[in-house]
């Protein structure tokens, strides 16, 4: 059982990059995408294979992911998909990401400005040096 504080979300998932999307919501992103990934739900995400994690949005509050989800089924596809591309263009499976076992690709790296000298550079600057 995972040990990671649940929270609310709306979702996308793919069977593949620019494949099938299913659109959800739930009250505990972690276990509801497990539950995907082990065929657990029954409907369209089972059936069209859509396990991967390629795009979500946290809420604070359920009637709040209810209303995106809601919003997001009515799009068209195009829209969905650049959705899920302006953040995830590689179409990286995130729930990996979610457990801290992978990078989250939509994390870009600080631009520290200096040809990617990274922590050195950010500590040069807090030494003034």
């Amino acid at each position: 059982m995972n040990e990671r504080r649940p929270f609310i979300a709306t979702y996308i998932l793919a069977s593949r990059p620019l494949g099938a999307l299913y659109v959800g919501m739930t009250a505990n992103l972690y276990e509801r995408i497990r539950q995907h990934r082990d065929d657990k739900v029954e409907g369209f995400a089972q059936r069209y294979g859509c396990k991967s994690l390629v795009w979500y949005e946290t809420h604070g509050f359920v009637t709040e992911a209810i209303r995106r989800e809601k919003a997001l089924k009515r799009w068209n596809r195009t829209w969905k998909l650049e959705l899920v591309e302006k953040t995830n263009p590689a179409w990286q499976d995130l729930y990996p990401s979610l457990f801290g076992l992978a990078p989250d690709p939509r994390v870009k790296p600080e631009d520290d400005g200096g040809g990617g000298a990274g922590v050195e550079a950010f500590l040069k600057g807090l030494n003034g040096a």
